[in-house]
């Protein structure tokens, strides 16, 4: 949950029950960080010592987060992947 805008991962601590059918609830303040409402699909992912939940809009904005540190400012790989595209049509 460090990826939580507004709460700091080692600050707040809650402890929730799991139900006979493996249900959790996530509490509302925790659902208002993450941006999610009922019906929303949300990612699991299990890491060495727990669970991480997110969702996929979370883990795009980080993927694009991640990039953004290996492209130089003002490149757009777009235009780039567009113009790499169009020369390869070229030569088919």
């Amino acid at each position: 949950m460090a990826e939580l805008r507004g709460m700091a991962r080692d600050s707040t601590l809650t402890f929730v029950p799991l139900n006979q059918n493996g249900r959790i609830v996530i509490p509302a303040s925790y659902r208002k960080a993450l941006g999610v409402k009922a019906g929303d699909k949300l990612v699991l992912e299990m890491e060495d010592d727990g669970l991480l939940i997110t969702t996929m809009q979370r883990r795009l904005e980080r993927a694009q987060r991640l990039v953004r540190k290996y492209v130089k400012p003002g490149v757009s790989l777009v235009d780039e992947l567009i113009a790499e595209r169009r020369e390869a049509a070229k030569h088919e």
